[in-house]
């Protein structure tokens, strides 16, 4: 099984191109900076991760993805290899996007733009708990309006 699960921030925005012929497909190349979990002699470390999208996910990408935008992406990792100008063969590892989603909201994600390597949020304050002790909060009268369902 080749499966691969990562989130990271874009460390800039997304290189597009159409193929050629009648039906032209897009392609979307860009990296992912992935902060590593260890830290390295007490500072953040990142691997950086070159991924490609086809077609939707391609035009997707091109339409609303910009550099320090946080996403996650699945795929498959795949390796290839090619002569360059110079006749050295260069070996190239990346990720063929499968899914692709944001990673957090668009209001937090302009004040990160332009930087992949931010500190991580603070995790929000829990909710209180109700007097019944069920675990639920109680929302008050009066802001049925200001909820996101009914």
């Amino acid at each position: 099984m080749n499966k691969v699960i990562l989130m990271g921030r874009l460390t800039r925005d997304p290189e597009v191109r159409y193929s050629q012929g009648e039906n032209s497909l897009a392609i979307a190349r860009y990296t992912l900076a992935v902060d590593r979990r260890f830290k390295r002699d007490g500072e953040a470390t990142a691997d950086f991760i070159n991924c490609v999208a086809f077609g939707k996910a391609a035009e997707h990408a091109e339409r609303f993805y910009r550099q320090g935008l946080k996403v996650v992406i699945t795929g498959r990792i795949q390796t290839g290899s090619y002569t360059n100008k110079d006749g050295v063969k260069v070996y190239t590892t990346e990720v063929v996007v499968e899914e692709q989603e944001f990673a957090e909201s668009k209001a937090v994600s302009d004040a990160n733009a332009g930087s992949y390597r931010q500190a991580p949020s603070p995790a929000p304050a829990p909710a209180p708990v109700s007097d019944a002790g069920d675990g639920f909060m109680n929302i008050p009268d009066g802001i049925d309006e200001e909820l996101p369902f009914n």
